[in-house]
């Protein structure tokens, strides 16, 4: 059974993930030729990042609305609705008229779109982490809960794959007429596979013993009450890890372009960087369970900012081997350091009776200040500074340092290094100082 609930919650990572992750990289390789073509390509290009920050703007709504259904329904029921919501959207995508066809209302659609996926993003991830972290064993919840984790780099190396494999196979006609759309209909099949697995996995046990002692009216008032600094905390801590995986994944890709390097040895770069963290997501969630999830988030911060600078001065030498080398330490160490440990982390700053709230919550609003804005705002630093680095490279170091000096003031709340004792309350019968 705990197996069957890990492979539900990855595979509606996975869903989620896919959504996003297929659209960042159409916005840098095709949206601007296909929804604004009458402005200059590099324009474009913010434009169409500009539709893809408008979904994480939706999440934290999502999160707040989803996190209190799943407080109050369950959270099983909330992850069936959330997935369909968000594959819907997705599936959507691919189906959608261009400028050509329907002029500026071609991306007054994908903004509305955008809108709806956010939304129903902003509930997938926290229960998707909760309710196998609700299932695993405290002394392995960072191992258990770290699968959850892999949704997302294995979202991300699909419809990068389908990406390069069109990109190969087509001819630029081609691609921009039909081929682009064909990764968002396969979503449908993502979502299918999940709607199959997720219907067949039980309600919480952490969930029902809440139920039955009776819910509380508003998990967001108990948030406010009694967990103002981890819902603070965990927001901040969240910044590091939201804004490495755009830079290194999508914003490298835009760079590389400007640069004049061929962005298909940055992508294939990627690719292998993302297998190398699928590997290593894992040994860094059992990792956490031996010496602490604190310790390795901050170690993990700090690489991502000694990496910085040197990721731009990677890509511009176009050598293969610097761009790989660097984008897997920068992936599989940096960001699956700091990644893997959310699964286990974010569930055990909340008590029971408001964690799917306070999951949400943290991973939306923290997701919508890092990683929304973060292709727009560094490309509008790379046009302002005509091409140099210099300004982006300051922006994902303030974001990458606020975490830091977040994790320096959270708490330890692996139950190992507790004495077997939960930081919060875990199965609904008390309250933080009482677990």
């Amino acid at each position: 059974m705990l197996r069957r609930t890990v492979a539900a919650s990855v595979i509606g990572t996975i869903a989620e993930y896919y959504d996003f992750f297929i659209y960042g990289t159409a916005s840098a390789l095709v949206f601007n030729t296909v929804f604004f073509p009458e402005v200059d390509p590099l324009v474009g290009t913010l434009a169409a990042f500009s539709t893809y920050a408008v979904g994480f703007f939706a999440r934290p709504f999502g999160g707040i609305f989803w996190g209190w259904v799943g407080d109050r329904v369950g959270r099983k029921r909330t992850l069936v609705y959330t997935l369909l919501l968000t594959g819907i959207g997705t599936f959507a995508v691919g189906l959608m008229p261009t400028y050509d066809e329907i002029g500026i209302w071609a991306a007054v659609i994908l903004v509305i779109v955008r809108l709806v996926q956010g939304f129903g993003v902003g509930g997938e991830q926290g229960g998707a982490v909760l309710l196998t972290a609700e299932a695993a064993p405290p002394e392995r919840r960072g191992f258990v809960t770290s699968f959850v984790q892999l949704g997302s780099p294995a979202a991300y190396l699909i419809p990068t794959a389908l990406f390069a494999v069109l990109d190969a196979r087509l001819t630029d006609e081609q691609f921009l007429s039909w081929g682009w759309r064909v990764p968002f209909l396969l979503s449908a099949v993502v979502v299918v596979i999940g709607l199959y697995i997720r219907l067949r996995v039980p309600e919480s046990a952490a969930f029902r013993a809440v139920k039955e002692r009776q819910p509380v009216r508003s998990p967001l008032a108990t948030l406010v009450r009694d967990n103002r600094g981890e819902v603070i905390g965990g927001t901040l801590t969240k910044f590091v890890e939201a804004a490495v995986f755009p830079f290194y994944t999508i914003f490298l890709v835009t760079y590389a372009k400007s640069q004049g390097v061929d962005t298909a040895i940055v992508l294939d770069a990627v690719i292998i960087a993302i297998i190398a963290e699928l590997i290593l997501i894992p040994i860094i969630g059992r990792l956490t369970d031996r010496v602490g999830r604190r310790p390795v988030l901050l170690g993990a911060a700090v690489l991502n900012l000694v990496l910085v600078v040197p990721a731009f001065l990677a890509v511009r030498t176009g050598d293969v081997a610097v761009i790989t080398l660097l984008l897997v330490a920068g992936l599989a160490l940096g960001h699956g350091g700091t990644y893997a440990p959310q699964a286990s982390y974010f569930p055990e700053l909340f008590p029971s009776s408001a964690r799917y709230s306070g999951v949400s919550i943290v991973w939306q609003f923290g997701a919508m200040i890092a990683s929304g804005p973060f292709t727009v705002v560094a490309a509008a630093l790379l046009v302002a500074a005509d091409g140099a680095f210099t300004w982006v490279a300051v922006y994902v170091a303030a974001l990458t340092m606020i975490s830091i000096v977040a994790l320096l003031r959270m708490p330890e709340t692996a139950p190992g290094l507790l004495g077997g004792r939960e930081y919060a309350d875990w199965t609904g019968r008390g309250n933080k100082e009482d677990s």
